[in-house]
């Protein structure tokens, strides 16, 4: 358990370990050694998200989605990204790699890793953190990520990508999604976005949405639970075309959008995004 405050060195070697937050019903699992991927969130007993190491709910950065063919630029510099879903790279490679546990109490921590990591390298030296910050009532919880460089500019994205179970395994009507966004970004036969903007489909969806007034989905499960995915983000990639979980991941920016939509990480103007779950019991 990590109920105590705590700073790690950096030069004390990653040691595999879970974290735990916990307040009033709420208990919240981080697993720093595995992408820093938040490994189970139970709320009054009850598992929110889908187990496995693939699962949970994990940080996609230093990109969202995917990367037409892996590759994007900065300036006249081309870089190319390890083809983790061919023929594209999807989601960064953040949660492939051990992070540091900076700091924890009994409802918070902060967890950092070197973009320029050997095991999956990043074209540019810099800092990711995220910060994991239980509410004190056990009613909410937010995720704060942040990219910093520590010298050249270069295009960056973060978001999440939670996978919420579709049924709390009770026998109990599935997970309903429901949202409000100003347009879908039209999906080609490649996954990624043509650059055309639509009205918004109906389900199911793999599919990118614009919300200018800040990310705001709710997902319910009936006579359970109310969950509320908020974040100052314009951009939400809403998935339930799987029959075990669905996916609501706020993110800085689109698919591809190192390429088509670059938003640069530069020594005054690091990268800072949030989210907040905040829920309710229907029982």
């Amino acid at each position: 358990m990590s109920t105590e405050n705590r700073t790690e060195p950096a030069h004390k070697p990653r040691v595999a370990r879970t974290v735990r937050l916990a307040a009033g019903d709420t208990e919240v699992a981080v697993r720093p050694d595995n992408g820093c991927r938040i490994e189970s969130l139970r709320i009054g007993g009850t598992e929110l998200l889908r187990q496995g190491d693939k699962y949970g709910c994990f940080p996609m950065v230093p990109w969202c989605g995917r990367i037409e063919n892996g590759r994007f630029r900065n300036g006249g510099e081309t870089h190319q990204m390890p083809l983790n879903s061919p023929p594209h790279a999807i989601h960064g490679n953040g949660r492939n790699l051990s992070w540091r546990t900076a700091r924890t109490t009994g409802t918070s921590g902060a967890f950092t890793y070197d973009l320029d990591d050997p095991a999956a390298p990043w074209p540019y030296p810099g800092k990711v953190t995220q910060l994991v910050d239980l509410a004190e009532d056990g009613g909410s919880l937010t995720l704060t990520m942040g990219i910093e460089t520590y010298g050249d500019s270069f295009p960056a994205q973060a978001g999440w990508h939670p996978w919420f179970l579709r049924d709390l395994g009770d026998g109990g009507e599935g997970v309903r999604i429901d949202f409000d966004p100003e347009w879908q970004e039209e999906r080609g036969p490649d996954h990624l976005p043509t650059g055309q903007r639509i009205a918004p489909r109906p389900g199911p969806w793999d599919d990118c949405f614009g919300m200018p007034q800040g990310v705001d989905v709710t997902l319910t499960w009936p006579g359970r639970l109310e969950l509320k995915v908020t974040s100052r983000a314009e951009w939400v990639v809403v998935y339930d075309e799987q029959e075990a979980a669905v996916c609501v991941e706020p993110q800085s920016g689109p698919p591809n959008g190192l390429n088509t939509l670059p938003r640069l990480v530069t020594p005054i103007d690091p990268l800072e995004i949030s989210t907040t779950w905040t829920w309710r019991s229907l029982a």
